[in-house]
């Protein structure tokens, strides 16, 4: 591809946004979920929050509604839900892309980035993806670069003494930075895709870095790593208590680890070969935390919802791609592994329209449930027969719906969205139809919370040890809600729908 050629001096702040007020009315535009005005957008980066606003950077085309340009969007949001886009923060230059990475708050200036007295910096660590003959774009290198804004964020410059950490690699990328505070140290984890390898940095200004450890192979190696993620996470239930979780990305799906760290070295508690994934969906991509929440917040993941085999494909227009909910994190400690809960933030509830619900409702066969909407949360439990196949149809209408089925006999819940609408927009797709977890009851009861998007379903199964995001494209009509089981009887204990109102204004 032919990169774009940026002249710019000193720090930059230009426009990606059309003049005119976004609509978001397209079809399949989610009317929650994060999307860009236009074009594409890929990897969520930079998440950061400060004096009141939760930072979203990600990556970004600034020329087309495919892959490539990349660069660093930008949005902001005081609660997680309602974002305000900004200019393009990071944009590429005639020498680099600018690939995924982090953003820290620089409270004590250890960067000496700071101009005046209380100046706090903030610094983006990201990694620049060099391509020394754009006739070949193979031939490339890959290292850590740094940027820096002065005005919480609204502009940028780019770090004249760049790269700040360079292994001379072909692959060597993701840069997720955050301050060690027992050692007073920055820590760097980067990937070595091939290598199946988290490297660990360590630095007091930010510029200059030490290599300390590397973690793996371990887990998941089918797939190239990618965006890593270290970060202390709360035990459900016992206050002031917390583990170490190392989070990274394979190509199509997620894993991660559960551990401790030192500040050198990241200790993985389970065996290597056990594999741990954020959401078996076929949809949830490269997620990462914020850096710097307030005291006692719970940390918040955000996802990429698509997925690199068909993610250049999906029908939208004029953008492409979508993120996930922000969601919250802790573990919980079932049998001899440590499972990480998510939870959809709780801000998502100031969306909600007037509740319709059902308790104590037997189904064996279909129930048409009494509300409609291709924009909805949904909240269940279900108590299968022993033998049930049972669930929820979503967006239902002309014989077609997504699927959120479960299998009693074998404790398997599952996502079918082959006859969810318009699947034929690329193979890929059509391979990916199907997809499951192994979710055994608790007392007899399956727990679902669902977000329905137009065009983004993320299931949260008893509470959150299992989620799986999916696309789907439905026809505009399509809105039924409807339970069905199979094989025996399904009783609903409790069902609530919540039309939602579009977050963006």
């Amino acid at each position: 591809m032919k990169p774009l050629l940026l002249l710019f001096i000193g720090m930059i702040h230009f426009s990606v946004f059309p003049q005119n007020k976004p609509t978001y009315k397209e079809p399949y535009r989610p009317q929650f979920h994060f999307t860009p005005h236009h074009n594409w957008m890929n990897d969520p980066n930079g998440l950061v929050y400060y004096k009141g606003e939760y930072h979203l950077f990600y990556q970004y085309n600034p020329m087309g509604n495919t892959w490539g340009h990349m660069s660093w969007g930008h949005a902001v949001s005081a609660d997680l839900v309602h974002w305000n886009p900004l200019a393009l923060a990071i944009p590429e230059d005639d020498k680099n892309m600018i690939f995924s990475g982090s953003c820290v708050v620089d409270k004590n200036n250890s960067s000496h980035f700071a101009e005046k007295p209380n100046q706090v910096p903030l610094v983006a660590i990201y990694t620049a993806h060099i391509i020394p003959d754009k006739s070949k774009i193979d031939d490339y290198q890959q290292n850590q670069h740094i940027a820096y804004s002065l005005d919480d964020g609204r502009t940028w410059k780019k770090y004249e003494g760049n790269p700040v950490l360079d292994l001379n690699k072909k692959d060597f990328r993701d840069p997720k930075v955050f301050w060690y505070a027992p050692t007073k140290k920055w820590i760097m984890a980067t990937v070595l895709p091939h290598e199946h390898l988290v490297q660990f940095h360590s630095s007091v200004d930010l510029k200059s870095w030490t290599h300390e450890s590397d973690f793996g192979p371990a887990g998941d190696t089918n797939d190239i790593w990618e965006c890593p993620d270290l970060l202390q996470v709360p035990i459900n239930g016992q206050p002031g208590k917390s583990k170490w979780v190392l989070i990274n990305s394979q190509q199509t799906t997620m894993q991660y680890f559960v551990g401790d760290f030192n500040g050198t070295r990241f200790q993985n508690e389970n065996p290597t070969d056990t594999i741990l994934r954020p959401d078996y969906g076929p949809d949830f991509y490269a997620g990462v935390t914020y850096n710097n929440l307030p005291a006692g917040q719970d940390p918040v993941l955000l996802g990429w919802a698509n997925n690199w085999k068909y993610g250049q494909s999906i029908p939208t227009s004029p953008w492409r791609s979508a993120l996930s909910v922000p969601r919250t994190l802790k573990l919980k400690k079932w049998g001899n592994a440590w499972v990480l809960l998510q939870q959809p933030v709780k801000a998502l509830q100031s969306l909600r329209g007037p509740v319709t619900g059902w308790q104590n409702k037997t189904v064996n066969s279909v129930a048409i449930f009494p509300a409609k909407g291709q924009v909805l949360e949904l909240d269940a439990e279900l108590v299968p027969a022993k033998n049930a196949n049972c669930g929820i149809r979503l967006a239902a209408g002309g014989g077609q719906s997504i699927i959120i089925g479960y299998e009693a006999a074998s404790s398997k819940l599952y996502i079918d969205r082959s006859k969810s609408g318009n699947t034929s927009f690329d193979n890929q797709f059509t391979a990916w139809q199907y997809t499951s977890a192994r979710v055994p009851l608790q007392e007899g009861k399956l727990r679902l919370h669902i977000f329905l998007d137009k065009s983004i379903m993320e299931v949260f199964a008893n509470d959150g040890s299992t989620v799986l995001t999916a696309q789907l494209f439905p026809a505009t009509g399509h809105d039924g809600i409807e339970f069905f089981s199979e094989n025996g009887a399904t009783r609903i204990s409790t069902a609530k729908v919540w039309p939602m109102s579009p977050a963006w204004k």
